[in-house]
C-alpha cells in the first residue's frame, strides 16, 4: 500500500463516515454474541455464558468509545444531542 493510500485510510478511520461504519460493524458483532448466549444457555454452559457476557461488555465499551469519537468530531446529528 502506498503512503498516500495509507494516509487516506487513516483519514477515513478518523472521519464521521468511518466512525459510523465502525459503529455498524461493532453493533453487528452483537448478533454473534446473542447467538453465543443462546447456545450457552441451551447447553447450560456457564463458562460459555461468561465468555458471551465479556464479549458483550467489550461491544458496549467499543460503542461508547466510538460514540465519544463522534462527539469529538463535532457531529451535528440530532440523535447525538
Amino acid at each position: 500500500m502506498s503512503t498516500s493510500a495509507l494516509s487516506k485510510a487513516k483519514g477515513f478511520k478518523k472521519s464521521k463516515t468511518g466512525t459510523y461504519l465502525s459503529i455498524g460493524t461493532t453493533a453487528f458483532g452483537a448478533v454473534s454474541v446473542m447467538k453465543q448466549v443462546k447456545k450457552a444457555r441451551s447447553e447450560n454452559d456457564l463458562l460459555k455464558l461468561v465468555d458471551a457476557a465479556v464479549s458483550a461488555a467489550a461491544i458496549v465499551t467499543g460503542l461508547a468509545i466510538l460514540y465519544r469519537e463522534l462527539k469529538r468530531l463535532g457531529d451535528d446529528d440530532v440523535l447525538l444531542g
